[in-house]
Formats: structure tokens, C-alpha cells, sequence
């Protein structure tokens, strides 16, 4: 064989491996992306899977979360079953509402005491009796009854007028620092406060009172009663009267 031919016989060869390495590459390369395909597929799954759980981790945060904000996750739920009821039976939601709302107002809607529903009187009885040789440190009571019919609250300093036989001698008891608290009063009910007293038998710098004007808490009219002690230190113009009035309740 010539040397031409020879040369041209090489480089066939050439040719064909070269072309036969390409085809293989080719194939490599093929089967390289077919492969990272499948390869991707499965963890593309895998990924979906994992997202699946994490989304439902992650509801589950999300209620904890709402679940410790009790205030959050129970208001949520007391709307939403509010607005179920109301849509469910607004009817009688409403009734129910009107009812409670009118017994709370029967409750908290007693009037207060009116001198016209009211009787006084001291307290004559036994321990009530204030002692006249206490020299200045005995109390007497005046009791409040509820001549109504119907329910009533009071509370606080009654004011507490004494005066001489032709009325002419007025004197107004000032009140103590003691506090007080309202109580209610049923028909025939009863409560009292006490005077404290400075008596004296003294003929001179005394004070005797004939009646006493009893004004009932926050009203403007006043209830008499006769006076069925004996005489007062006269101390209407002190400052620190030993005579004094007390609060009811």
C-alpha cells in the first residue's frame, strides 16, 4: 500500500473513533439528563411531601399560637358562635338578652328611701337608753323603718336638726369622719344610727331639746320625732362638738 493510502486509511480511523466517541458522549449525556430527571422527580416528591408536613406543622403553630392568646382564640370562637346563635335564633337570643337585662335593672333599680316612705323614732329599750352620768361619752339611736311597699336603699349621714320647745333654738348636729355603705330596705325593715351625746345635768351651759328633725339621706323634707332625753352640754357654736351624728350603714 502506497503511502497516501495509508495515510488516508489513518484517518478514516480517526474519523470513525472520533465519531464513535461522540456518539457515546452523546448517549452519556442523555442518559445523564434522563437520570437527573428521575433523580429530580423523586426528591421533587419527596420536597412536596416534606412541604405537606411542614404546612401542617405549621397550622398546628399557628393554633397553639391562638391557643395561648386565650383571649385571641376564645373571643374568636365565642364571636363566631355568637353570630351562629344570633343567625340560629335571634329571636330568642333577644328574649333572653331583654330578660336579663330587666331583671339586672329590677335589681339595681331600687330607689332610694323618700322621707314619705319612712318612719323615725328613738330607740327606747333597754341598752339604747343613753346613760346621763356618763359625763359626755353616751350614744342614742334613732331608727328608720320602711313603711312602703316596695323596696328601698339608703345609706349615708342623715341630717339631724334639734330644737327647743317653740322651735326658736335650732341646732344642727355636725357628722362624724365614720364610713358608711348602702343597705336596702324590705317593706317593714328597719335600721338605725346613733348620736353621740355630751348630757350634762349642769343648770348652766345646757341645752334642752324638745324635738329632733330627722332628714333622711339626699332628701329635703324631714321626719319629727320628740326628744325623750334629758339636757346637752350646749356646744352649738364648737368646733369639735362632743354631740355629733353618725351614718347610716
Amino acid at each position: 500500500m502506497s503511502s497516501s493510502a495509508t495515510v488516508r486509511t489513518a484517518r478514516r480511523r480517526s474519523l470513525r473513533i472520533a465519531a464513535a466517541a461522540l456518539t457515546a458522549a452523546a448517549g452519556l449525556t442523555l442518559t445523564a439528563c434522563s437520570g437527573a430527571d428521575a433523580t429530580g422527580a423523586k426528591p421533587a416528591g419527596r420536597s412536596d411531601a416534606g412541604a405537606a408536613a411542614v404546612a401542617s406543622s405549621g397550622t398546628g403553630s399557628s393554633a397553639g399560637a391562638q391557643g395561648s392568646d386565650g383571649q385571641a382564640g376564645s373571643g374568636a370562637k365565642a364571636d363566631s358562635g355568637a353570630q351562629a346563635d344570633a343567625k340560629a335564633g335571634g329571636t330568642s337570643k333577644q328574649s333572653g338578652s331583654a330578660h336579663t337585662t330587666g331583671g339586672g335593672g329590677a335589681g339595681s333599680g331600687v330607689q332610694r328611701c323618700h322621707t314619705s316612705g319612712l318612719k323615725a323614732a328613738f330607740a327606747t329599750g333597754g341598752d339604747a337608753v343613753p346613760d346621763p352620768d356618763a359625763d359626755g361619752a353616751t350614744t342614742a339611736s334613732i331608727v328608720l323603718t320602711n313603711k312602703g311597699s316596695s323596696a328601698c336603699k339608703i345609706g349615708g349621714f342623715p341630717g339631724v336638726d334639734l330644737k327647743s320647745e317653740n322651735g326658736g333654738e335650732r341646732w344642727s348636729l355636725a357628722r362624724s369622719s365614720k364610713k358608711f355603705s348602702s343597705i336596702t330596705l324590705q317593706p317593714g325593715d328597719s335600721t338605725d344610727f346613733t348620736l353621740n351625746l355630751a348630757m350634762t345635768k349642769e343648770e348652766t351651759g345646757f341645752y334642752q331639746p324638745a324635738f329632733a328633725d330627722v332628714t333622711p339621706p339626699n332628701e329635703t323634707t324631714s321626719l319629727t320625732v320628740e326628744w325623750p332625753w334629758g339636757t346637752l352640754v350646749d356646744q352649738r357654736s364648737a368646733t369639735h362638738p362632743a354631740t355629733f351624728v353618725n351614718p347610716i350603714g
